[in-house]
Protein backbone atom coordinates (compact mmCIF):
# COMPACT_ATOMS: atom_id res chain seq x y z
CA UNK A 1 0.00 0.00 0.00
CA UNK A 2 1.12 3.52 -0.70
CA UNK A 3 1.45 5.99 2.17
CA UNK A 4 -1.96 6.28 3.81
CA UNK A 5 -3.70 8.72 6.11
CA UNK A 6 -5.83 7.47 8.99
CA UNK A 7 -8.88 8.28 6.89
CA UNK A 8 -7.54 5.94 4.17
CA UNK A 9 -6.96 3.31 6.83
CA UNK A 10 -10.64 3.48 7.74
CA UNK A 11 -11.52 3.05 4.08
CA UNK A 12 -9.24 0.03 3.90
CA UNK A 13 -11.45 -1.82 6.31
CA UNK A 14 -14.68 -0.30 4.99
CA UNK A 15 -17.02 -1.93 4.62
CA UNK A 16 -15.29 -5.12 5.46
CA UNK A 17 -12.58 -4.98 8.03
CA UNK A 18 -14.71 -7.20 9.96
CA UNK A 19 -15.88 -10.50 11.34
CA UNK A 20 -15.54 -14.16 10.54
CA UNK A 21 -16.29 -17.76 11.16
CA UNK A 22 -17.74 -20.63 13.25
CA UNK A 23 -20.42 -19.24 15.45
CA UNK A 24 -21.15 -20.03 19.02
CA UNK A 25 -24.74 -21.12 19.77
CA UNK A 26 -26.86 -18.31 21.11
CA UNK A 27 -29.29 -19.14 23.86
CA UNK A 28 -30.00 -15.58 24.94
CA UNK A 29 -33.30 -13.73 24.69
CA UNK A 30 -31.79 -11.32 22.16
CA UNK A 31 -30.53 -14.13 19.97
CA UNK A 32 -33.91 -15.82 20.10
CA UNK A 33 -35.56 -12.66 18.77
CA UNK A 34 -33.05 -12.44 15.93
CA UNK A 35 -32.49 -16.04 14.74
CA UNK A 36 -30.17 -14.89 11.95
CA UNK A 37 -27.64 -13.54 14.45
CA UNK A 38 -25.41 -15.44 16.87
CA UNK A 39 -22.59 -14.12 19.07
CA UNK A 40 -19.00 -14.74 17.97
CA UNK A 41 -15.42 -13.71 18.65
CA UNK A 42 -13.06 -13.93 15.69
CA UNK A 43 -9.34 -13.31 15.20
CA UNK A 44 -7.72 -12.22 11.94
CA UNK A 45 -4.18 -12.06 10.68
CA UNK A 46 -3.57 -8.63 9.12
CA UNK A 47 -1.05 -7.46 6.55
CA UNK A 48 -0.91 -3.66 6.31
CA UNK A 49 1.74 -1.57 4.55
CA UNK A 50 3.88 -4.70 4.37
CA UNK A 51 3.75 -5.19 8.15
CA UNK A 52 1.92 -7.84 10.13
CA UNK A 53 -0.76 -7.30 12.73
CA UNK A 54 -3.90 -8.79 14.25
CA UNK A 55 -7.59 -7.97 14.28
CA UNK A 56 -10.37 -9.00 16.63
CA UNK A 57 -14.03 -8.93 15.67
CA UNK A 58 -16.94 -9.62 18.01
CA UNK A 59 -20.71 -9.69 17.91
CA UNK A 60 -22.52 -9.59 21.27
CA UNK A 61 -26.21 -9.28 22.25
CA UNK A 62 -27.43 -6.35 24.33
CA UNK A 63 -30.87 -5.76 25.80
CA UNK A 64 -33.95 -6.46 23.74
CA UNK A 65 -33.24 -6.61 20.02
CA UNK A 66 -29.99 -4.66 20.22
CA UNK A 67 -26.53 -5.92 19.38
CA UNK A 68 -22.98 -4.56 19.46
CA UNK A 69 -20.61 -5.34 16.59
CA UNK A 70 -16.98 -4.32 17.13
CA UNK A 71 -13.64 -4.47 15.37
CA UNK A 72 -10.12 -3.72 16.56
CA UNK A 73 -7.08 -3.76 14.26
CA UNK A 74 -3.50 -3.32 15.42
CA UNK A 75 -0.15 -3.20 13.63
CA UNK A 76 3.25 -1.60 14.14
CA UNK A 77 2.15 1.61 12.37
CA UNK A 78 -1.57 1.89 12.96
CA UNK A 79 -4.46 0.95 15.23
CA UNK A 80 -8.16 1.15 14.48
CA UNK A 81 -11.22 0.59 16.64
CA UNK A 82 -14.85 0.58 15.49
CA UNK A 83 -18.08 -0.48 17.12
CA UNK A 84 -21.69 -0.28 16.01
CA UNK A 85 -24.79 -0.66 18.13
CA UNK A 86 -27.73 -1.77 16.01
CA UNK A 87 -31.26 -3.05 16.26
CA UNK A 88 -32.30 -6.34 14.64
CA UNK A 89 -35.96 -5.95 13.74
CA UNK A 90 -37.03 -9.02 11.83
CA UNK A 91 -34.82 -9.28 8.77
CA UNK A 92 -33.80 -5.63 8.95
CA UNK A 93 -30.77 -4.26 10.80
CA UNK A 94 -30.85 -0.60 11.78
CA UNK A 95 -27.68 1.17 12.99
CA UNK A 96 -28.23 3.24 16.13
CA UNK A 97 -24.75 4.53 16.93
CA UNK A 98 -21.18 4.10 15.77
CA UNK A 99 -17.82 4.93 17.36
CA UNK A 100 -14.71 5.08 15.18
CA UNK A 101 -11.16 5.87 16.32
CA UNK A 102 -7.84 5.45 14.54
CA UNK A 103 -4.19 6.19 15.13
CA UNK A 104 -1.68 6.24 12.28
CA UNK A 105 1.83 7.04 13.48
CA UNK A 106 1.30 10.39 15.28
CA UNK A 107 -2.08 11.26 13.76
CA UNK A 108 -5.21 10.39 15.71
CA UNK A 109 -8.88 10.66 14.81
CA UNK A 110 -12.09 9.92 16.65
CA UNK A 111 -15.68 10.35 15.59
CA UNK A 112 -19.16 9.29 16.69
CA UNK A 113 -22.26 8.71 14.59
CA UNK A 114 -25.87 8.85 15.76
CA UNK A 115 -28.72 7.33 13.74
CA UNK A 116 -32.09 8.76 14.81
CA UNK A 117 -34.82 6.69 13.20
CA UNK A 118 -37.63 8.79 14.70
CA UNK A 119 -36.28 11.87 12.95
CA UNK A 120 -34.94 9.77 10.04
CA UNK A 121 -31.52 11.40 10.11
CA UNK A 122 -27.90 10.59 10.89
CA UNK A 123 -25.34 13.00 12.38
CA UNK A 124 -21.61 12.87 13.14
CA UNK A 125 -19.46 14.54 15.79
CA UNK A 126 -15.80 14.57 16.81
CA UNK A 127 -13.03 14.82 14.22
CA UNK A 128 -15.30 15.54 11.28
CA UNK A 129 -15.41 18.31 8.70
CA UNK A 130 -18.44 20.63 9.00
CA UNK A 131 -19.80 19.39 5.68
CA UNK A 132 -19.62 15.81 6.98
CA UNK A 133 -21.49 16.44 10.23
CA UNK A 134 -24.90 15.86 8.66
CA UNK A 135 -27.73 15.51 8.89
CA UNK A 136 -28.10 12.80 6.23
CA UNK A 137 -31.64 11.56 5.60
CA UNK A 138 -32.20 7.88 6.49
CA UNK A 139 -34.16 5.37 4.44
CA UNK A 140 -35.44 1.92 5.34
CA UNK A 141 -32.65 -0.60 4.77
CA UNK A 142 -29.77 1.84 5.29
CA UNK A 143 -26.64 0.36 6.89
CA UNK A 144 -23.41 1.77 8.25
CA UNK A 145 -20.01 0.51 7.07
CA UNK A 146 -19.70 -2.11 9.79
CA UNK A 147 -23.10 -3.68 9.11
CA UNK A 148 -22.35 -4.12 5.42
CA UNK A 149 -19.74 -6.66 6.57
CA UNK A 150 -22.44 -8.79 8.16
CA UNK A 151 -24.99 -8.25 5.40
CA UNK A 152 -22.87 -9.63 2.54
CA UNK A 153 -22.53 -13.22 3.88
CA UNK A 154 -26.19 -13.18 4.94
CA UNK A 155 -27.47 -12.01 1.56
CA UNK A 156 -25.11 -14.20 -0.45
CA UNK A 157 -26.42 -17.28 1.38
CA UNK A 158 -30.00 -16.17 0.71
CA UNK A 159 -29.33 -15.54 -2.98
CA UNK A 160 -30.18 -11.85 -2.67
CA UNK A 161 -28.54 -9.02 -4.68
CA UNK A 162 -25.52 -7.55 -2.94
CA UNK A 163 -26.72 -3.95 -3.24
CA UNK A 164 -26.59 -1.60 -0.26
CA UNK A 165 -27.10 2.03 0.67
CA UNK A 166 -24.39 2.85 3.18
CA UNK A 167 -24.75 5.92 5.39
CA UNK A 168 -21.33 6.60 6.88
CA UNK A 169 -18.87 9.46 7.40
CA UNK A 170 -21.40 12.17 6.66
CA UNK A 171 -22.76 10.87 3.37
CA UNK A 172 -24.85 8.15 1.74
CA UNK A 173 -23.40 5.89 -0.95
CA UNK A 174 -24.76 3.03 -3.03
CA UNK A 175 -22.55 -0.06 -3.00
CA UNK A 176 -22.80 -2.96 -5.42
CA UNK A 177 -20.80 -6.18 -4.99
CA UNK A 178 -20.50 -8.81 -7.71
CA UNK A 179 -19.72 -12.53 -7.50
CA UNK A 180 -16.56 -13.21 -9.51
CA UNK A 181 -16.01 -16.94 -8.93
CA UNK A 182 -14.88 -19.44 -6.29
CA UNK A 183 -11.51 -20.12 -4.67
CA UNK A 184 -10.01 -22.16 -1.85
CA UNK A 185 -9.03 -20.30 1.31
CA UNK A 186 -7.45 -21.31 4.60
CA UNK A 187 -9.67 -21.03 7.66
CA UNK A 188 -8.15 -22.15 10.94
CA UNK A 189 -5.59 -24.29 9.12
CA UNK A 190 -8.19 -26.08 6.98
CA UNK A 191 -8.98 -25.53 3.30
CA UNK A 192 -12.48 -24.24 2.60
CA UNK A 193 -14.28 -23.43 -0.62
CA UNK A 194 -15.18 -19.75 -0.78
CA UNK A 195 -17.26 -17.52 -3.04
CA UNK A 196 -15.30 -14.52 -4.25
CA UNK A 197 -17.11 -11.16 -4.21
CA UNK A 198 -15.68 -7.82 -5.30
CA UNK A 199 -16.44 -4.13 -5.66
CA UNK A 200 -14.42 -1.49 -7.51
CA UNK A 201 -14.50 2.29 -7.07
CA UNK A 202 -11.94 4.27 -9.05
CA UNK A 203 -8.45 2.97 -8.28
CA UNK A 204 -9.69 1.04 -5.23
CA UNK A 205 -10.91 -2.54 -5.23
CA UNK A 206 -12.28 -4.60 -2.39
CA UNK A 207 -12.35 -8.39 -2.62
CA UNK A 208 -14.17 -10.58 -0.12
CA UNK A 209 -14.11 -14.37 0.27
CA UNK A 210 -17.25 -15.86 1.86
CA UNK A 211 -17.38 -19.44 3.12
CA UNK A 212 -20.78 -21.13 3.36
CA UNK A 213 -21.93 -21.36 6.96
CA UNK A 214 -19.76 -18.53 8.22
CA UNK A 215 -21.52 -15.26 9.16
CA UNK A 216 -18.66 -13.05 7.97
CA UNK A 217 -15.90 -13.11 5.33
CA UNK A 218 -13.01 -15.58 5.63
CA UNK A 219 -10.74 -13.09 3.91
CA UNK A 220 -10.89 -9.38 3.03
CA UNK A 221 -8.45 -7.76 0.63
CA UNK A 222 -8.25 -4.04 -0.13
CA UNK A 223 -6.29 -3.05 -3.23
CA UNK A 224 -5.25 0.44 -4.33
CA UNK A 225 -3.65 1.40 -7.64
CA UNK A 226 -3.40 -2.31 -8.47
CA UNK A 227 -1.42 -3.15 -5.32
CA UNK A 228 -2.45 -4.94 -2.13
CA UNK A 229 -3.10 -2.40 0.62
CA UNK A 230 -4.63 -4.38 3.49
CA UNK A 231 -5.25 -8.10 3.78
CA UNK A 232 -7.24 -9.76 6.59
CA UNK A 233 -7.33 -13.56 6.89
CA UNK A 234 -9.40 -15.45 9.42
CA UNK A 235 -7.35 -17.38 11.98
CA UNK A 236 -9.89 -18.56 14.53
CA UNK A 237 -13.44 -18.02 15.73
CA UNK A 238 -15.44 -19.10 18.73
Amino acid sequence: MTAMTSRTLRKSVLPFATALALVVGAGTASAAKAPGLKPFNATYEVSYMGLGGTATMTLAPLEGDRWRYSLEIGSAVATLSQDTTFEANGGQWRPLSNNDSSSLLIKKNKRTASYDWDKREARWSGDVKPERAGPVALRDGDLDAMLVNLAIPRDLAAGKPLHYRMVDNGRARNLEYKVTGTETVQVGGAERKATKVSRRAGDKEQIVWVVEGLPVPARILQREDGEDAMDLRLKSIR
